[in-house]
């Protein structure tokens, strides 16, 4: 590489040769024969002491040496004049005066521009297009466009921009230091554009003049030199760097702000002035600014994009200004990137190489914009112009763009180009159209090696292939992940990582930052790039598998962070992928509360060891699909030593584990209802005694019905107070306990729907937050010693006689105010939970051997996937959920209340049957009467 400033600089060696040339060769006299050898003596040494002296004069002379003061050598001058009649014949001395003549005026006489200027002949007049349809579809577009962007960012016209305040003073000691550089290689323009950039209001800092592999380096040299100004600098190699030498060489420069300008660009005078000031305003500082823009295409009917160059299509996006479709620009737009200028701070340039480009022979323009946007969070815009002042003009002969020099005219550029902007695209790119047509997807699958890929298969195909349903799946590509493998390894053909169409994502993670023992770089690019994508698709949920890669894990919860619409990070262990078919039945709006829930264990034991290691072992075994589960044993003060053995040396693997022993002897109904309180309304407990067993599938039911009735907002269902897991076999609160069937019950409904109960269930219920603080308030009101005193008597109900039962309260509350619990219905009963019906404090062994048949109580627990019995195997919605009231009679849930408000016992006197009492949910507090129809 070659680096010239000092354009009329010649070495010393160069002017010696040139000097010995004349001085020894031309100019030489040759000795006439005379016989006077003196005389050729004499003159011999004359000519030596004359070259020495005349090339330590030039050497002195010369620029390159830097004297405060030069020695004096007129006494050598002198003597010379003295002699050189006596010594040099006169013939002899005017053949070397010419000599000296000609050599002075080639070193010393400065080339001017003039002398070596070319300029750009343009033979052809400016693109006009005669397309009438397609002028309508292109300004139709560009209308959209400013009408969009006028609205979310607002949009300038150039005398708005330039009233803005400006961080930078253009005729004051905070002035702003510009480095233009100017590539070049075979276009004509460089004189013009060094004539504009001498001329312009704003002066620059420097200029530095490229030629990377040029024919023309010699002719682009000249040219600087002629300019002979020490701001200019002409640097060249023969190697040719191409589109991104340039950048890599605006690295080095010590202005604020750099000014890269192709040969095609011939800037108005005020166009430095202007971009500076635009640069230095709160908006568009961390901004790159330029004259020629693009917006890359929007999707079509068939949901594909087209090529950026296809014609006949509104689609293919626009290009900015367009003189062939009398398109001005006239206000700022932002668009998807830059051409040929580009205006930024010099610490904006360092993002274009924070990723190996996609290929080094062209895209620059692309690759600088989606990568400041995706790493710094900047955008790219057009400076719109005054149309009647030709100065404020980036491009001032436009139909530059359009001589054969052009890349974008040879087809197989357009399709490296197509494919640059649609890995772009690809890899969260936000463009123009992705940010006017924000998609709604809902659930976003990453793969970072082909096993995660295998192992999300099902859960991905099942999304795909459910009504109404999308979802994609992010492969980090590269080494890590090769899209076309992950494509055989989903059996899709490998033509989808080329289409242009959105179902793979190619992160090309490995591929674009290298080989690196860092963790940062991954971090950095799959952080930044899901973060894109997420803007684009907002996905609902972003799913995959709990073991991945700690650092991508972090990044993966970084991205979804940044979703202000809610998307939530689902880690889910290999073996329990199969085990969520039933997340494709959610829907978006429920699926993004995926996280919002906290379900804790509580159970209640006392002197049952056998039965509690069995209850702990049906936990230990059940599916919690990477959820965290808190466990926490409450232990009455007369627990026996077997019992708390079990409790210490349990272990845990899915959450905290919290014991609690009282120390006076509370009795079971203090020991359930004190056993666990609400932290928040996310927090659900799920109360088991120790003679309760559960299935493997029980969580997955609990988490799946709070996700379809409770979280989804779509759904209102506030009468909903429980889940329960277990199916009764029996009409509880009738006395003679008649046997009960809910499949035979609801055949004509659907044999296995799922139903609203008003029975609470104490064998294996999860109860809800702001429900459980309301019966803590109301048992606590109606609470007494003499159960009989209490004045809640619910027609032919044998629990009116219930003595201290915690279970009986809660029954008296559902029923005055309608509530409800949700209960399982499948074949023989067969439930999440049983109840063994072992000795305890309600059972004693006498009675359950005379009063109790294990046979009406013990269920068979699911050990398969329940989703499969479901009505069209998934839950109905909630509007086609059957509810029974206490006696197990079908009945409204507005028939529910109405009961409730008939009887009139609620612990607020409400007159009106069309009333009940409503609470303030955050303390449990009865509020009013409320009306409910």
């Amino acid at each position: 590489m070659r680096f010239s400033r000092n354009p009329n600089n010649r070495s010393g060696d160069y002017l010696e040769g040139m000097l010995s040339d004349y001085v020894g060769g031309k100019a030489k006299v040759k000795a006439t024969k005379t016989g006077c050898s003196w005389l050729v003596t004499a003159l011999t040494c004359l000519q030596l002491a004359f070259a020495v002296y005349a090339t330590i004069l030039l050497y002195y002379m010369s620029p390159s040496v830097e004297l405060r003061t030069k020695p004096e050598f007129t006494w050598a001058t002198r003597i010379a004049r003295n002699m050189k009649q006596f010594i040099i014949p006169p013939h002899v001395h005017g053949r070397y005066q010419e000599a000296a003549s000609l050599i002075t005026a080639e070193i010393f006489s400065p080339i001017t521009p003039s002398q070596v200027c070319e300029h750009e002949r343009i033979d052809f007049e400016q693109k006009k297009s005669s397309d009438v349809q397609m002028i309508k579809l292109k300004k139709e577009l560009y209308d959209e466009i400013l009408d969009f962007q006028s609205k979310i960012i607002g949009t300038e016209t150039l005398s708005e921009l330039m009233a803005m305040k400006s961080q930078w003073d253009m005729r004051g000691p905070n002035r702003p230091k510009v480095t233009v550089l100017l590539n070049h290689f075979k276009r004509k323009t460089l004189c013009s554009q060094l004539d504009s950039l001498l001329q312009q209001s704003l002066p620059f800092h420097q200029v530095w003049v490229l030629s990377f592999g040029s024919p023309n380096e010699h002719s682009l040299k000249r040219i600087v030199e002629s300019y002979n100004d020490s701001r200019i600098s002409f640097i060249s190699s023969s190697y040719d760097f191409k589109y991104y030498g340039r950048f890599q060489m605006a690295l080095q420069t010590e202005a604020d702000l750099v000014y890269i300008v192709d040969d095609d660009m011939i800037p108005g005078k005020k166009m430095l002035q202007i971009l500076s000031h635009v640069a230095g305003t709160e908006k568009y500082k961390n901004s790159v600014l330029g004259s020629i823009g693009r917006i890359l295409p929007f999707r079509q009917k068939d949901f594909t994009f087209p090529s950026y160059r296809k014609f006949r299509s509104k689609e293919a996006g626009l290009y900015l200004p367009d003189p062939a479709y009398d398109i001005t620009v006239q206000k700022i737009v932002r668009v998807d990137f830059l051409s040929s200028s580009w205006f930024l701070s010099a610490e904006l340039v360092k993002a274009l190489f924070i990723e190996t480009p996609f290929t080094f022979m062209t895209g620059e323009d692309l690759h600088l914009s989606y990568q400041l946007q995706k790493y710094r969070n900047a955008g790219s815009f057009v400076l719109p112009v005054d149309p009647t002042d030709k100065e404020t003009w980036g491009d001032s002969e436009h139909r530059l763009a359009y001589v054969s020099e052009t890349t974008v005219i040879f087809k197989d550029i357009v399709q490296v180009r197509d494919d640059q902007w649609w890995r772009a695209l690809s890899a969260g790119y936000v463009t123009q159209w992705a940010a006017m047509y924000p998609q709604k997807i809902d659930a976003l699958f990453y793969g970072h090696s082909i096993d995660e890929v295998k192992a999300l298969a099902p859960l991905l195909e099942k999304f795909r292939s459910s009504v109404g349903k999308k979802a994609y799946i992010v492969v980090s590509g590269g080494n890590f992940c090769p899209c076309e493998d992950a494509a055989a390894a989903l059996n899709w053909a490998k033509s989808v990582c080329k289409e242009r169409r959105f179902k793979i994502f190619d992160l090309q993670i490995g591929a674009l930052s290298g080989a690196s023992n860092s963790e940062v770089p991954v971090l950095q690019a799959v952080y930044s790039s899901l973060k894109g994508l997420i803007k684009i698709h907002n996905p609902s949920v972003i799913i995959t598998v709990t073991d991945i890669n700690p650092i991508v894990k972090k990044a993966l919860k970084m991205a979804s962070e940044t979703n202000a619409n809610g998307t939530a990070l689902v880690l889910l262990p290999r073996s329990s992928v199969s085990k969520v078919l039933w997340m494709a039945d959610l829907r978006s709006t429920a699926l993004q509360n995926w996280n919002r829930m906290r379900i804790s264990v509580n159970i209640i034991t006392q002197s049952r060891a056998p039965s509690l290691r069995r209850l702990l072992k049906s936990l230990s075994d059940a599916y919690y699909i990477g959820d965290e589960i808190p466990i926490g044993f409450n232990m009455d003060s007369k627990v026996d030593e077997a019992t708390i053995k079990v409790v210490d040396s349990f272990e845990w693997l899915h959450g905290p584990k919290t014991l609690r022993r009282r120390i006076i002897q509370g009795g079971l109904i203090r020991a359930v209802s004190e056993s666990w309180y609400p932290t928040s309304d996310d927090d659900f407990g799920l109360l088991l005694e120790d003679d309760i067993e559960v299935s493997p599938h029980y969580y997955l039911w609990i988490k799946y019905a709070l996700l379809a009735y409770h979280y989804d907002p779509q759904v209102s269902l506030p009468e909903l107070s429980s889940i329960s897991l277990y199916t009764p076999r029996l009409v509880e609160v009738v006395k003679e306990r008649p046997s009960w069937n809910p499949t035979e019950f609801f055949n004509r409904i659907h044999p296995n729907t799922p139903y609203l109960h008003q029975l609470p269930c104490s064998w294996g219920a999860v109860f809800f937050p702001k429900h459980w603080r309301e019966f803590y308030v109301y048992m606590n009101m109606r609470f007494t010693e003499d159960a009989k005193a209490n004045p809640v008597q619910i027609p032919k109900s044998r629990t009116n006689g219930w003595q201290a039962s915690w279970k009986k309260f809660l029954i008296d509350m559902m029923y005055l105010r309608g509530y409800v619990s949700l209960y399982p219905n499948f074949p023989n009963q067969a439930s999440f939970s049983t109840n063994h019906m072992e000795p305890g404090a309600h059972i004693s062994a006498k009675d359950n051997v005379v009063r109790h048949d294990k046979a009406d109580f013990e269920v068979p627990l699911l050990t398969k996937d329940f989703r499969t019995l479901l009505p069209n195997g998934k839950l109905p919605p909630a509007s086609k959920l059957p509810s029974l009231n206490l006696f197990n009679q079908p009945v409204s849930l507005i028939g529910l209340k109405a009961a409730g408000a008939k009887l009139g016992q609620d612990v607020l006197p409400c007159n009106n049957a069309t009333e009940i009492v409503t609470v303030d949910h955050i303390t449990g507090l009865p509020r009013q009467c409320s009306k409910f129809i």
